[in-house]
């Protein structure tokens, strides 16, 4: 029942841990490095790798299954945000241990949260998800969200403005602009395929004369 250690555990499964450090400084180990250290050696066992959660094991048991998708990002989503303003009101009140005082604490910050603020949120999700829209990175995408925090959407001479600023490359907005004008030639073709222009009169009905 106690806790054998990473090294043991190693060393059982034909491992040489002497010349390994436990851990790469910070925990931060190269992308594809598999041995640098006995935690990223211990990270990589297979039966390590491959444990299922609690929850995959309950699903399993009642015959459904659990799909695990990204996080959706608070930048992305203007009620975390709301939440993070609330939060940080409800701090403010002294500490309680009575259930009843926290309840109404949590609830009074909620309330505290001003209309105006909710809609800058919301503004600010707006421009965030402009942003990714037009292929931005995260760094890009919060530069542009600051920078035009009075517009509900990026304005359309914005990687020109990215360029200028050095946050974008030249290069990248020639691919960025190619790419958008593919775009819309599909979008066209599309469109073209799906809303035939109806044939004129002229061209349908046959001249009685002839």
């Amino acid at each position: 029942g106690v806790f054998k250690g990473m090294a043991v555990i190693l060393e059982e499964r034909g491992f040489d841990t002497k010349k390994k450090l436990a851990q790469c400084k910070d925990f931060k180990c190269l992308p594809d490095a598999k041995d640098c250290c006995c935690r990223r050696i211990l990270f990589n066992q297979p039966d390590f790798a491959g444990v299922q959660s609690n929850l995959e094991i309950l699903a399993k048991k009642l015959g459904v299954q659990v799909i695990f998708l990204p996080k959706f990002h608070c930048e992305l989503n203007p009620i975390e945000q709301c939440w993070g303003y609330g939060k940080r009101v409800y701090r403010l009140n002294p500490e309680s241990s009575r259930v009843d005082q926290l309840e109404k604490n949590a609830i009074a910050s909620l309330a505290e949260i001003p209309l105006i603020t909710i809609w800058k949120f919301a503004y600010r999700a707006r421009r965030f998800i402009h942003a990714y829209s037009l292929g931005l990175n995260g760094r890009q995408a919060a530069w542009a969200a600051r920078k035009y925090r009075g517009h509900r959407v990026l304005p359309e001479n914005l990687l020109r403005e990215l360029d200028k600023s050095g946050v974008i490359s030249s290069f990248t907005i020639y691919f960025f602009s190619l790419g958008q004008a593919k775009k819309s030639e599909k979008k066209r073709e599309s469109h073209k395929l799906n809303n035939p222009r109806p044939f004129s009169r002229k061209a349908t009905l046959m001249d009685p004369g002839n």
